[in-house]
């Protein structure tokens, strides 16, 4: 954690199936303190029953969320929303204002991935590592 403590403070914009899988996965390790933020509330039933981390009801977008979600302690934040605009605009606030030192950004037009990485975002594209995984199922069978 950026106050020297073991562990990473971690925060994830969405609750869906991907940020809710990530979320659940990162609580259970018990090393990091995660916070999800997302907008509609029922998301959170998402979260497994043993996710320990804090949610908040709101829109990420907003400055006043991330300060509440107290992004100036942040090591990591994950924009995992589908939405490759919101990702995009939170990641550079995270980047660029709140000097967040890990950033990701879920893409999922992986046309738009140059722009994320001048920024200095790092990306995951769900659409391209599919693409590459089916290729490499496909070239393996050799048929």
């Amino acid at each position: 954690m950026r106050d020297g403590k073991s562990g990473k403070y971690i925060i994830i914009i969405g609750c869906g199936r991907l940020g809710a899988f990530l979320a659940s996965s990162l609580s259970e390790s018990k090393q990091n303190s995660v916070v999800v933020i997302d907008k509609k509330e029922e998301a959170f039933d998402r979260l497994g029953s043993s996710y320990s981390g804090f949610t908040i009801i709101a829109d990420a977008s907003e400055i006043e969320t991330l300060r509440n979600a107290k992004i100036q302690k942040a090591d990591v934040l994950v924009a995992t929303t589908n939405h490759d605009n919101t990702n995009i605009m939170i990641a550079q606030i995270a980047k660029g204002f709140f000097n967040v030192p890990k950033v990701i950004a879920r893409l999922t037009e992986p046309a738009k991935e140059k722009v994320y990485s001048e920024l200095g975002i790092d990306t995951i594209s769900p659409t391209a590592l599919s693409a590459m995984e089916f290729y490499r199922i496909i070239m393996e069978n050799g048929e």
